[in-house]
C-alpha cells in the first residue's frame, strides 16, 4: 500500500492511496481511497507510516497497532454515508469494521478478530475488545437493519443525485459453501463449477451509475427469473419509485418477468433470444437486409426491437 500523487496540468496533484497486487503473473494497481482533500502534512505521516518509518518508534504518540489503513478506510466510509446510516450503536461500529476487514483483509470472522489485534480497531472506530461472535452477533444485527439500511441510502442517492434513478441494472450471481448448515443452501445451477455443493443466490440491484441500491439472498435452487418479482416490489414499496427502466439479460427478463414489469408500469431493456430472432425472420417481422445497417429499429407490439450488427 501506497501513496501516489497525479499530476494535474491546471490544479494541484490527485492523491491517491493504492496497493498492488498480483493477478496470475501480472502485477496490477487498484486505488483504495483519495486523499486530495486530505490536508499535507496528514498525508505525509500516512506516507511515512505506510512506508514503515514509525514500525520501531516507541512513545505515547506512536501506537504498536497499524493505523493507517482502517483510518483511511474510514475516511472513504465516511464520505460515501456508510458510517452515517449504521449509526452509533456497539452493533453498528462492528458492522462498519466488518465492511472495512472484508475490504483490507477478506478472511473470516475468527481472522478478522486477529487481524483487529494487529490494527488499532480501537482508536479509528471506538471499538472496545470483540471476538469472533460478537461479530456473527453484528450479523444478525445488520441482517435486522438491512431495509432500514438501504432506504437511508437510497434517500442520501437521491438527495446527492437530485433526482430517483430512472434506469436501474440487475443481475445476479452465486456462492457455494463447504459447510452444510445453511438456512437457504439448496443444490442448483453453480456458476462456481463446484459440484455437489451447497449454494445461495444473491441478486443486486444497482442504479445507471452502479451505485449498490439493494441486495437480496435466495435459496440456492432459485431460478434467475423468479428473483425478478422482489426487486419489482422492493423498487415500488420499500423505494417508492414509480417510473423505471429495469435493464436484465435475456436470462433474467423473461416472460413472466415482462408480464410483473408492465403490471407496475415499469419498462424494460433486455435481449431476444437466439430462437426468438429466427421465428421473427420467419414471421417476416424481421428481414436478413435489416442486420446490414449498423443500427435499425423495428417497432413490434408496442415494443421497440433494436437490431445492431455485429462485425465480427
Amino acid at each position: 500500500m501506497y501513496i501516489a500523487r497525479v499530476p494535474n496540468r491546471k490544479s494541484k496533484p490527485t492523491i491517491l492511496l493504492r496497493e498492488s497486487y498480483r493477478e496470475g503473473s501480472k502485477v496490477r494497481t487498484r486505488t483504495l481511497a483519495n486523499l486530495t482533500s486530505w490536508a499535507p502534512e496528514r498525508v505525509e505521516a500516512l506516507d511515512r507510516a505506510l512506508k514503515g518509518e514509525f514500525d520501531n518508534c516507541s512513545g505515547d504518540m506512536i501506537s504498536g497497532a497499524i493505523f493507517g489503513v482502517l483510518f483511511a478506510l474510514k475516511q472513504l466510509a465516511d464520505q460515501v454515508g456508510i458510517t452515517q446510516v449504521l449509526g452509533s450503536a456497539r452493533e453498528s461500529q462492528l458492522a462498519l469494521f466488518l465492511i472495512l476487514a472484508r475490504i483490507a483483509h477478506g478472511g473470516s470472522r475468527l481472522s478478522a478478530v486477529r487481524w483487529a489485534d494487529q490494527h488499532a480497531a480501537g482508536d479509528v472506530l471506538g471499538l472496545s475488545t470483540f471476538d469472533e461472535d460478537d461479530l456473527y452477533e453484528a450479523l444478525d444485527w445488520l441482517a435486522n437493519q438491512q431495509e432500514e439500511i438501504e432506504r437511508a441510502l437510497y434517500r442520501a442517492y437521491v438527495e446527492r443525485e437530485g433526482k430517483p434513478p430512472m434506469l436501474v441494472l440487475y443481475d445476479v450471481t452465486s456462492s457455494y459453501f463447504e459447510g452444510e448448515c445453511n438456512e437457504l443452501g439448496r443444490y442448483g445451477y453453480n456458476r462456481d463449477g463446484k459440484r455437489g455443493k451447497l449454494q445461495i443466490v444473491i441478486g443486486m440491484l444497482t442504479a445507471d451509475d452502479g451505485e449498490p441500491l439493494a441486495v437480496r439472498v435466495f435459496e440456492g435452487n432459485t431460478a434467475d427469473p423468479s428473483t425478478l418479482a422482489s426487486q419489482i416490489t422492493m423498487l415500488k414499496a420499500s423505494f417508492g419509485i414509480d417510473e423505471v427502466v429495469m435493464v436484465g439479460d435475456r436470462g433474467m427478463i423473461k416472460a413472466k418477468g415482462k408480464d410483473a414489469l408492465a403490471a407496475e408500469g415499469f419498462r424494460y431493456i433486455s435481449a431476444l433470444t437466439d430462437a426468438q430472432v429466427r421465428t421473427l425472420l420467419k414471421q417476416g417481422v424481421l428481414q436478413p437486409d435489416l442486420f446490414d445497417q449498423h443500427l435499425c429499429e423495428v417497432a413490434l407490439d408496442n415494443k421497440r426491437l433494436i437490431l445492431r450488427r455485429n462485425d465480427a
